[in-house]
């Protein structure tokens, strides 16, 4: 059975909401509530075989008659997972196809860094995408409250629009890591952890914890 050396601390889970947790000094911290479960490694990739060195975990469970036979194949018996993510080997820890990662992999006091798809807002304007202070609200103008202005110029970039000019678009819906966050609590029996601060996406997104 090949075995994968060198895998650094990490979790996945759901961000359930966010709360607050007082210390034994009473001072209160604004933490978010991260639910998890136990991660099984369905694969090992290796340098040889794979070209990379990595494991492969998955995470939630789903009905057998939603995943299909190529999934039912590579899992084996292992469970019906819903999600399943690669994390590259960077730490000191060894793991094999069919290990299973506890919920306590990580402690209270220690630093993580956490990625998650944001919140999706649709299409935008620029005073909320960008900051925008919009156009003047007096002196005769009429609708230009949230307007963005001149694009471009005679003598500005030739009269054309220049590159990466900040317009209304699509916002959110991006993969955004915030590093340096703080394990406040971890309570095994619930799934439960509770990171100080907070982090991106709604309720329910899948949360990558690394360490």
């Amino acid at each position: 059975m090949e075995t994968c050396p060198n895998i650094m601390k990490f979790l996945l889970g759901k961000k359930v909401n966010m709360t607050q947790i007082f210390d034994d000094e009473g001072v209160v911290h604004p933490a978010t509530l991260i639910h998890t479960t136990p991660l099984v490694v369905t694969q090992v990739k290796s340098k040889e075989k794979d070209g990379y060195v990595a494991i492969q975990v998955g995470f939630g469970t789903r009905k057998a008659t939603r995943i299909n036979k190529a999934q039912k194949g590579h899992f084996k018996d292992r469970g019906s997972f819903f999600h399943v993510k690669e994390f590259k080997a960077v730490g000191d820890k060894t793991y094999a196809a069919g290990d299973t990662i506890p919920v306590n992999e990580f402690k209270a006091g220690d630093t993580i860094e956490v990625s998650a798809i944001t919140k999706g807002k649709g299409f935008q304007g620029v005073v909320k995408r960008h900051g925008f202070g919009g156009g003047p609200r007096s002196h005769g103008q009429k609708h230009s409250e949230r307007e963005p202005g001149s694009i471009s110029g005679g003598v500005r970039n030739g009269g054309r629009v220049p590159k990466n000019m900040r317009m209304a678009g699509r916002m959110g819906g991006n993969r955004v890591t915030v590093k340096n966050l703080t394990v406040l609590r971890v309570d095994e029996a619930q799934g439960h952890i509770f990171v100080e601060g907070a982090i991106p996406g709604k309720r329910g997104t899948l949360v990558e914890i690394r360490g």
